[in-house]
């Protein structure tokens, strides 16, 4: 049986390893939860909003998002990859989600804005229409992505392979194609 929760607002709760499982959470917001000891399960988290949240060493998996907002919050090393894949919706803001990994999954159209995305694992991943807004992917693995229509125009310190990864349509600045030519050990001012 699992429990349900509509437009709740938590604040500055530590949540122990089993304390969320079998939940489900609607209109919700969490503001200085800490999350990060959570081995989650049976949670389902629909149209809710984490403020200033820290999820780093989480585990996730069995775990629904649906139209979930990460704002301020750390996600360091979190792999998102066994989240269930129904109505899977997800946006960064000012989030720092280093390590983590979203191999597989289907994120088009997600946003992430100000974001550190350093060694992120976006391998065979859907980020058709994805926006990276100033984002810094320094070594994030992009390889048998689908970038298409993706923009990269504000973000920096990626490395693509265009040979490797589905990139038409996708949107970068002329500073950034440096990123686009490195296996070819050429030079770009």
């Amino acid at each position: 049986m699992t429990d349900y929760f509509l437009d709740v607002e938590y604040n500055n709760i530590t949540y122990r390893e089993q304390e969320a499982n079998l939940k489900e959470f609607e209109c919700c917001t969490f503001n200085n939860c800490d999350f990060s000891q959570c081995n989650f399960i049976g949670v389902v988290f629909i149209d809710c909003t984490f403020n200033d949240c820290l999820f780093s060493g989480a585990k996730i998996n069995h775990v629904a998002l649906r139209t979930v907002f990460f704002n301020r919050c750390k996600i360091s090393a979190v792999n998102f990859a066994m989240c269930d894949k129904l109505i899977f919706e997800i946006h960064f803001k000012e989030c720092i989600l280093d390590f983590s990994k979203f191999y597989t999954l289907k994120i088009k159209g997600t946003t992430f804005v100000d974001c550190s995305i350093i060694a992120v694992d976006f391998m065979s991943t859907d980020l058709t229409e994805v926006i990276f807004d100033n984002c810094d992917l320094y070594r994030s693995e992009f390889g048998k992505a689908n970038a298409n229509k993706a923009n990269f125009k504000t973000s920096y310190n990626y490395t693509i392979d265009p040979t490797k990864t589905k990139i038409k349509k996708a949107v970068f600045s002329l500073d950034g194609i440096k990123g686009l030519l490195f296996k070819h050990d050429i030079i770009v001012f």
